[in-house]
């Protein structure tokens, strides 16, 4: 859900009229899915596990989304940085 709702607010930005609102629905919508998958895997993961690999999910989706859908540069240290993160959620979810 941190990918989909990151892939609708980028195509708000190109679009008019009805179809904006529609990407701002999905966005919404998305959002609030996000948030409530969340909070449901807060009940079984200790939050201090949960909040980073969510937030690492949604920054490593949000750098690919970018690079693939909207003509962002996939530098070498872009990836070596997402690379990076990419191994500390995996090292915080195998130590949580």
């Amino acid at each position: 859900m941190e990918v989909a709702f990151t892939f609708c607010l980028g195509k708000t930005k190109g679009a008019i009229g009805a179809d904006r609102l529609w990407w701002w629905g999905g966005f919404l919508a998305a959002l609030a899915l996000s948030m409530f998958l969340m909070a449901k895997a807060s009940e079984r993961i200790p939050i201090g596990t949960v909040y980073p690999v969510w937030t690492g999910i949604g920054a490593v989706g949000a750098v690919l989304v970018g690079i693939f859908f909207f003509n962002e540069p996939a530098s070498f240290w872009r990836i070596f940085f997402i690379t990076t993160l990419i191994l500390s959620i995996v090292g915080l979810k195998v130590i949580g």
